[in-house]
């Protein structure tokens, strides 16, 4: 298998992260190069169907992109340790907050940077009003988030796939320098839980 990636962008790490959480270590990594606009060119669009990154590519030529279709793929090939949830209640959950943590949080920050960071300018024009909004949106969900977590350890009880998609959203705010506002103490301490695994290294 191949996995199409490029160094620093949120979503391949999201894929990185749960390999390294597996041991998967017989996938083949192809570097893109974003800002050259790789992911444009022919080849690759017809081969993906979209011009994204992480795309995993299977042995019978069969590609998937999107990170959370790539780690499912991945989780029924190797279910342990378990990211995905054990049972329907569990699964059901664990999706639960995957979901807001890639709507809510996720994706705004991937807005803010995008719309904000310089060198991101050679995909898209900077648009400073439409990153502060994405900005603030995604700290009203942190709000949510450091509620959430006065009471436990990981978002949905244990270490899982929403833990992975939060983090990675948070973190990619560090091209810009974005820090959580310091208030979301709860949020901070799960963050440096999360940052402990040594998984989390993989993609950073």
């Amino acid at each position: 298998m191949k996995l199409y990636t490029s160094h620093r962008a949120p979503n391949p790490r999201r894929v990185l992260w749960v390999m390294a959480e597996k041991g998967i270590e017989d996938v083949e990594i192809v570097e893109l190069d974003l800002l050259s606009g790789a992911h444009y060119q022919p080849e690759y669009r017809n081969k993906v169907g979209a011009p994204h990154v992480p795309a995993l590519e299977l042995d019978d030529e069969t590609t998937i992109s999107e990170s959370i279709a790539i780690a499912r793929y991945l989780e029924a090939l190797h279910p342990e340790p378990n990211l995905f949830g054990n049972d329907p209640r569990e699964q059901a959950v664990i999706e639960m907050w995957m979901r807001r943590c890639e709507i809510y949080l996720a994706n705004p920050m991937m807005m803010g940077v995008r719309f904000s960071h310089p060198a991101l300018a050679a995909l898209e024009a900077p648009q400073p009003e439409v990153a502060q909004y994405n900005l603030g949106s995604a700290e009203k969900f942190m709000k949510t988030l450091d509620r959430r977590l006065a009471e436990r350890e990981f978002i949905a009880d244990r270490f899982s796939i929403a833990d992975i998609v939060a983090l990675v959203g948070l973190e990619f705010g560090r091209l810009i320098k974005y820090r959580p506002p310091a208030e979301f103490e709860n949020l901070a301490r799960w963050m440096e839980a999360c940052k402990t695994r040594p998984a989390s290294k993989a993609g950073a």
